[in-house]
């Protein structure tokens, strides 16, 4: 009997239990689009961690540091718990320059995070600033909105890079439950036209508020004219943006929170407003005086090749400096990943694996109801190898179908996911939660009609062993 006969037999027969085989079907539709949801909710959120990574520098980017952080960033030696005059674990240009002469770096870059306050009419809002050269812009791979550009260099003029959700910081000044988490609507700012004010000075800021000090020129209209009251003693600089980050209030990434701008043009401000003072995350001496230099709170370094990340991180440890090596943090994840993944496929194999009795239930009783059929093929000849690959090609077939189905319905409840989840960023998940690629498709394809067969295997056998004779007289 050819492959093409057995083909066409296995596929009657189904026909003819419509009923039987539908619902055999549906619990293997169940078990596959159980299984596969499953794993692609794992996948989603590896996706996640892979395109976070990337942003931060891919796995060929490491964060140097000079210990813990204090304050708004800025990293100390914690020997020395921060008031020893001991300068010499501090990040600043010295040290990102010997780091950049590291055999296998491409680029060493310096980074100075600080906070503000953003003044806009009525409202203002925390921010969190991220300064970096334009290569170490670059290096975070920030993805703008149409018609933005990273901040340009040696201007003179404060640009920002607005984050996405930056805007759900505002609120109205002196009502804190007016914000966009409080109230689900949002400021009436514009963060790409509209020109603010920057506080970068936020103790005199509050302590002017909470004395009463104000003077009339606070808020700023798109000429950065001032319109209200805000602190005399607190320094204002107008800002605009250069550019946001791509996305929405809902959407969420590495970047979404972030104000970057360029460092050189933030150094010379700080440095000229908080002259004889010390700069927010900048160290003091054992008697509160600030440092003639200026340091940083740590420094990106680009390693040529993956292979030579665990290297340059060692000498780098060597030299007595804190080393996060995206790499090392990526293989932390995988291992979490990995159970996650497991833990959400056992659960979808459940429903297989009940399907797959469903399977075996359906070919015990179609082989009781085809007895005298399988006594008559056997007596015209049909050899045993025939009949168990007829039986083990319907088993597939119900497998097949239940497979082609369930990856149907599996996309369809992913979109779903997707589209429910994008309304809360579900865990903080930029993009999709459900993530199914080809390759999972067609491992539940094989899975489907592997499962299916093994489960048709036991009555094949069953079928092959009757007798010819008994299974003609049979009834």
């Amino acid at each position: 009997m050819s492959w093409i006969d057995l083909l066409r037999m296995g596929a009657s027969n189904l026909k003819r239990r419509k009923l039987r085989t539908f619902l055999t079907v549906l619990g293997v539709v169940i078990g596959t689009a159980s299984i596969v949801v499953m794993v692609s909710l794992g996948l989603g959120l590896q996706k996640s961690v892979y395109d976070e990574m990337e942003q931060s520098g891919g796995l060929t980017t490491m964060s140097v540091t000079g210990g813990e952080s204090v304050g708004d960033g800025m990293m100390y030696d914690s020997s020395n718990s921060g008031d020893s005059d001991d300068k010499s674990k501090y990040i600043d240009d010295n040290c990102v320059k010997k780091f950049g002469e590291l055999e296998h770096v491409k680029a060493s870059v310096p980074v100075y995070e600080t906070s503000g306050i953003l003044l806009k009419g009525k409202y203002e809002g925390y921010c969190s600033l991220y300064a970096s050269t334009p290569e170490g812009l670059k290096m975070r791979d920030i993805k703008l909105a149409e018609g933005g550009r990273l901040p340009k260099s040696g201007t003179g003029k404060l640009d920002l890079v607005y984050g996405n959700n930056v805007i759900t910081n505002f609120s109205e000044r002196g009502n804190n439950s007016s914000g966009y988490w409080e109230t689900g609507e949002l400021p009436d700012i514009d963060l790409m036209k509209d020109s603010m004010f920057l506080i970068l000075d936020q103790d005199a800021y509050y302590n002017s508020q909470n004395s009463g000090g104000f003077q009339a020129d606070a808020a700023s209209g798109s000429d950065g004219q001032s319109t209200s009251n805000t602190p005399a003693s607190a320094k204002k600089h107008i800002v605009t943006a250069s550019g946001v980050v791509a996305g929405g209030v809902d959407d969420y990434n590495s970047n979404s929170y972030y104000v970057f701008c360029d460092l050189e043009t933030l150094k010379q401000i700080v440095k000229k407003e908080f002259s004889g003072r010390v700069i927010p995350g900048q160290p003091s001496t054992k008697s509160g005086k600030a440092y003639k230099e200026f340091y940083y709170s740590s420094a990106q370094v680009k390693v040529d090749d993956m292979s030579n990340v665990n290297e340059v991180a060692a000498r780098i440890r060597e030299m007595g400096y804190n080393v996060q090596t995206n790499a090392e943090y990526m293989e932390s994840m995988k291992k979490q990943l990995a159970i996650i993944q497991a833990v959400l496929g056992g659960i979808g194999a459940i429903s297989l694996i009940v399907a797959a009795i469903g399977i075996a239930n359906t070919m015990m009783m179609s082989i009781y109801e085809r007895t005298k059929e399988i006594g008559v093929i056997k007596v015209l000849g049909c050899s045993l190898k025939n009949i168990k690959q007829m039986f083990l090609i319907e088993a597939a077939f119900i497998g097949l179908l239940g497979g082609i189905a369930g990856n149907i319905i599996s996309f369809v409840m992913s979109g779903v996911i997707n589209m429910v989840t994008a309304q809360s960023s579900v865990m903080g998940v930029e993009g999709n939660i459900s993530y199914i690629p080809l390759w999972l498709v067609l491992v539940s394809l094989g899975f489907a009609m592997l499962v299916g067969m093994l489960a048709g295997y036991f009555p094949a056998l069953r079928a092959m062993k009757l007798s010819p004779l008994a299974a003609i007289r049979s009834e």
